[in-house]
């Protein structure tokens, strides 16, 4: 599903480059629950928002789906890969049930009226993370925990065959942590979804991963 050669990944600015890993390559398949592993710094986060196009390469090939994730149009790529991230989003007077909704932007019509598939969509997004009784409560209501899993089931309901997820379990109890790795797992083995996670929590890791992705010093590289 995704294929990465030789990439290098880092920043530019005023037409210099300052590189923060390079020399990555590896292939990332359907049924894969990949975690991503490394210390604060390393470049996990950088790595992430590369291969989903939140930020250009240095230099190297991204692919998904045999194609070069620069050709994807954004609502092409936004039915292909949905990225969960760890920074706060203001929720603009919107409900639980209106951000995870929000997910079914790339498939709506001309209107942008939810039809009734879509509608199911959301409300079995928001039952996988035991959110219905929260649905009709303001994002900005919610506790950190609550948003970010609102957050994942945006996701959820987004369909793509691709999830990446940057530090989701960050502000989750320990029960949801399990809950939502079990998810992911089950979304990875029964639908075939390629999931990419990052995490701290090695406890996790190794309970439900099947692939390992280790980023470290001296631009050091295991792919297991």
């Amino acid at each position: 599903m995704i294929g990465i050669t030789n990439l290098e990944i880092g920043y530019s600015s005023k037409g210099k480059h300052k590189a923060v890993f390079k020399d990555i390559s590896m292939s990332l398949n359907a049924g894969d629950l990949v975690g991503l592993m490394g210390d604060n710094g390393i470049g996990k986060s950088t790595f992430l928002k590369t291969i989903t196009g939140n930020l250009p390469a240095l230099s190297g090939s991204i692919t998904i789906q045999s194609k070069q994730i620069k050709d994807y149009a954004a609502k092409e790529l936004a039915k292909v890969l949905s990225i969960v991230v760890t920074e706060k989003i203001g929720g603009f007077n919107l409900t639980a049930r209106d951000v995870v909704a929000a997910g079914r932007i790339p498939y709506i019509n001309l209107l942008g009226k939810l039809s009734p598939e879509d509608e199911t969509i959301v409300d079995r997004a928001l039952d996988q993370l035991n959110l219905m009784p929260l649905k009709d409560k303001l994002i900005d209501e919610l506790s950190d925990g609550q948003r970010q899993k609102v957050m994942i089931a945006k996701s959820l309901a987004q369909q793509t065959p691709i999830i990446v997820l940057d530090e989701p379990t960050a502000f989750l109890d320990h029960s949801s942590k399990h809950q939502l790795f079990s998810i992911l797992k089950q979304l990875c083995s029964e639908q075939g979804k390629l999931i990419i996670v990052s995490s701290h929590d090695l406890e996790l890791m190794r309970t439900y991963i099947n692939k390992s992705v280790t980023m470290a010093e001296g631009n050091v590289l295991k792919v297991l």
